[in-house]
């Protein structure tokens, strides 16, 4: 019977269990009056970071500041209601802001509704499909470049508001021409706003510096406005270009469908809804690994395109998973996704109460707070360290960053996508050895003779609790990546030393370089030891260029001398840490 349960494995989650919002799994576990509290603390917390990013994305799209505020508090509150992330805050995001400026100078604030309305539908199209496992193949130097790329750009769209420049025309949208246009436009710099900018850059930094427990971003607009308001700074504000913000949200409706006009937006709408499925579920992986928790990522998914057909009844744009407000979510002491939704209310109550003070934000101001937020969408230690990895993962890494800088964000994805799919083959190919003088054939061999295949069993290691032993075979690259991290996150409870058995391993990317670097980080934080073993010599280079190096991980040549480093013992004899 026993045999019989090993073989069927466990039965296949229904519909319904793969697709309930994580609010009802913590609601079922017992959610009490501290629970609440805790969640009120963080969604507040939460809030102030996302009142200024809201607006200052929003203004960087090309759209009003009110219109950030509504994808906030409507698409935050739909995230948070029905995602299958415990702690994922939904909202505007800077990855986006290129894509929706474009949208708005193709076809208007209509065309960007009617393309977040649709992207709504096909990104909760993907998820009751369960294509959101597909999504999480991306391999890990197209996600490094193409948010290094992003980075870049979100820079070279706030030069203009940072220096107060005035424009002969409207802003170029691809980045030459940008650049080009803002060159010719620097004689009419403003000092007054390039201090108000740097005055807010250089807050944002002190306050992170002295009071990292502060909201820097507010901090830094509270500061600037200030200054300008009381030296009657001539910069322009929120309230000069845009009138101020409403202090109520809008009437819901639906946008115009017409043929033509979905099929002129449908592009921009795809591209919303590959963009928005990759950082949700980016940002659901990173909430993850900061509590120990496994997020449902197709319920993820149609929670997004609920959220996005939502925020544009309402006039907002599109909405995605924001990894540094999911982030500051968790460190705030978040229990769940009661927090995202009260982060979503307590924004509606600055709009009613605080909309006739945002009025006298800088421009500049907004402007520098992006800056700080594309300096850390950068990943450059990351950028950095696959240079160093590998030729190939170095060539993905700089064409997809190429790319998406100089021609198109979805061109990037796409084409680093398929460079690392070619590369994979490449390995592949190199990994096959062919042995000669084999018949057919192969007779069958006594144990323990020197052509046995595979490691000797040794039972005391099945047996023994304080250490763990767990063997990875066959190609160790970007798709088996997330099927490794989801069971070496699944291991046991804490035994003293964890040896992974790498001898039957023929080929290793850094996607699983980064998984296994992740895994050793959350081991060694709880003070257990890992130890790596059969590691062949350029999997050995490309561990360590991940920071998977001495003394937090032991590299060992063979099985028994791992264990033994493993349980705190000395190895002795050769197979020591290769560095």
């Amino acid at each position: 019977m026993g045999a019989e349960t090993a073989r069927t494995g466990p039965a296949e989650p229904s519909a319904v269990a793969l697709f309930t919002p994580k609010l009802v799994t913590v609601l079922r576990e017992g959610y009490g009056l501290a629970d609440l509290r805790a969640d009120a603390i963080a969604g507040l917390t939460v809030a102030i970071v996302a009142l200024p990013l809201s607006m200052g994305i929003a203004i960087a799209s090309g759209v009003g500041p009110e219109r950030g505020l509504y994808t906030a508090i409507v698409g935050g509150f739909l995230v948070s209601l029905l995602g299958g992330s415990r702690f994922q805050i939904g909202g505007p995001a800077g990855a986006f802001i290129v894509l929706v400026a474009a949208t708005v100078q193709l076809h208007g604030l209509d065309g960007l509704i009617l393309a977040t309305f649709l992207s709504g539908l096909i990104l909760a199209a993907i998820g009751l499909l369960r294509l959101g496992t597909f999504i999480k193949y991306i391999p890990y130097p197209v996600t490094v470049g193409f948010t290094a790329g992003i980075a870049v750009i979100i820079f070279a769209s706030q030069i203009a508001e940072l220096l107060g420049l005035a424009l002969a025309g409207p802003e170029p949208g691809p980045i030459l021409p940008k650049l080009a246009a803002i060159a010719d436009a620097l004689p009419t710099a403003s000092p007054a706003a390039a201090a108000v900018a740097a005055l807010t850059i250089g807050t944002i930094l002190l306050v992170r510096r002295l009071r990292p427990r502060w909201p820097a971003f507010l901090v830094g607009i509270v500061v600037a406005t200030l200054a300008a308001s009381l030296l009657a700074l001539p910069v322009e504000t929120i309230g000069s270009r845009f009138g101020g913000i409403p202090r109520m949200l809008p009437a819901p409706g639906l946008p115009a469908f017409e043929l033509e006009r979905v099929i002129a937006v449908l592009p921009s709408a795809i591209s919303f809804a590959l963009l928005g499925a990759i950082e949700s579920l980016l940002s659901a992986v990173v909430a993850d690994s900061m509590t120990g928790r496994r997020h449902r990522s197709n319920a993820e998914l149609v929670a997004q395109g609920v959220a996005n057909v939502g925020s544009s009844l309402f006039g907002g744009f599109c909405v995605t998973g924001t990894i540094a407000r999911t982030a500051t979510n968790v460190r705030s002491g978040a229990r769940g996704p009661v927090a995202g939704m009260l982060h979503a209310a307590f924004l509606l109550g600055f709009m009613l109460l605080a909309a006739p003070l945002a009025a006298a934000i800088p421009l500049s101001a907004l402007a520098g707070m992006l800056v700080v937020v594309a300096w850390n969408m950068a990943e450059k230690h990351e950028f950095a360290t696959l240079l160093r990895a590998s030729r190939g993962d170095a060539l993905v890494l700089l064409v997809t960053f190429g790319l998406v800088v100089f021609r198109d964000l979805v061109e990037g994805i796409v084409v680093g996508f398929a460079l690392s799919a070619l590369l994979f083959l490449h390995r592949m190919a190199q990994s096959v050895r062919v042995d000669s003088a084999l018949p057919l054939v192969p007779e069958d061999e006594p144990d323990g003779t020197p052509f046995e295949r595979g490691p000797r069993y040794d039972p005391a290691l099945a047996s023994d609790p304080d250490i763990v032993v767990y063997r990875i075979s066959g190609a160790f690259f970007f798709a088996a990546a997330g099927v490794v991290g989801a069971a070496l996150g699944r291991m046991g409870a804490q035994p003293k030393g964890y040896v992974l058995d790498l001898s039957a391993v023929s080929m290793i990317d850094s996607t699983a370089a980064a998984t296994i670097e992740g895994f050793a980080r959350k081991v060694r934080a709880s003070g257990a030891r890992v130890v790596i073993c059969g590691a062949s010599r350029p999997t050995r280079r490309l561990l360590i260029a991940h920071g998977v190096r001495p003394p937090h991980v032991r590299f060992r040549a063979d099985l028994e001398r791992a264990v033994a480093a493993a349980r705190g013992g000395k190895p002795g004899g050769a197979g020591g840490d290769a560095a």
